[in-house]
């Protein structure tokens, strides 16, 4: 039963993550011509209007007090800032050097297990971690071309996306998918209309622009949902290594929609952050096998 879940886990995984790529690069083309707030408020406006349904559908919604539990509040505040500090910066660096970055998002959810809920994390996964974020500085490259505020803004969604998934870890299984997914794009896009004219008032829309949008909609109601199941499905040491596959999407969207070009910084970067979340997976994995035998056997964990 476990291996059926985990095998559902990395299905949904896959799925999120091809969503949010697509959903990143519709995203940045409409980045020159409207700001992040209209681009979120559009965005959500479209994909609560289809979650809304697909909830009602099966029965999904819950007594409005359900929002006021603390792991759902903090995970619709972190989702929210997720969404300004990432689309903010996707209109300034390139799609492949945003996704890299976000490739660090594993190590920052293992930090934050240990940190904050108590997860045992050894010697060799705090290194792997250390090693991981020095990787997240090559890509970087602390100097006048690399080390931007945009850069930085990455980092900031990579800790408030951690942060999004440690709570969706807390959350009740009585609380359906659907309902968190509704709850977060309902306060995303209220936010985003709060934000239209501090950074700049309303702009017209083209037809294109307007596709473009309705596109990302569909596909972040697709990442919406399939990251929740992913999170909740699977063990976290199996499914999140799936998550690399968004760089693949990423890196391949930009060379062909936005002629980028990786450079050898940033790939020797991110074969770092990678090397280092696998390892951290493989140790996760093999302290979980230990457990079990140890258990079986009634004796100590080494």
């Amino acid at each position: 039963m476990r291996s059926s879940a985990n095998f559902r886990g990395i299905v949904f995984m896959c799925l999120a993550m091809i969503g949010f790529a697509c959903n990143d690069a519709l995203v940045k083309s409409v980045t020159g011509v409207m700001n992040t707030g209209q681009i979120m408020f559009m965005r959500g406006l479209l994909t609560t209007l289809m979650v809304v349904v697909v909830a009602y559908r099966f029965g999904a919604f819950r007594p409005v007090r359900t929002i006021f539990r603390p792991a759902i509040l903090l995970r619709i505040a972190m989702e929210a800032l997720a969404s300004v500090t990432y689309i903010s910066a996707l209109g300034q660096i390139p799609l492949a050097n945003a996704s890299a970055i976000m490739q660090a998002l594993p190590l920052a959810v293992t930090l934050g297990a240990a940190l904050f809920l108590g997860e045992p994390v050894g010697w060799r996964r705090w290194a792997a971690i250390v090693v991981g974020f020095a990787g997240v500085l090559i890509v970087l490259r602390p100097g006048p071309e690399g080390f931007t505020a945009a850069a930085l803004t990455v980092v900031a969604c990579v800790f408030c996306t951690a942060t999004r998934d440690l709570c969706t870890r807390r959350i009740g299984t009585d609380v359906p998918s659907l309902y968190i997914t509704v709850t977060t794009s309902l306060v995303t896009t209220l936010v985003g209309a709060a934000l239209i004219v501090p950074l700049g008032g309303w702009q017209p829309m083209s037809a294109t622009s307007l596709s473009h949008i309705a596109g990302a909609s569909v596909l972040l109601m697709l990442g919406y949902q399939t990251i929740v199941l992913a999170m909740r499905e699977g063990e976290i040491s199996v499914i999140a290594p799936f998550r690399y596959m968004s760089l693949l999407w990423s890196v391949t969207l930009g060379v062909v929609f936005f002629a980028e070009t990786p450079d050898r910084w940033m790939l020797a970067g991110v074969a770092i952050i990678i090397g280092s979340g696998l390892y951290t997976f493989y140790r996760e994995s093999k302290r979980g096998r230990q457990a079990v035998a140890q258990r079986a056997l009634g004796g100590p964990l080494e």
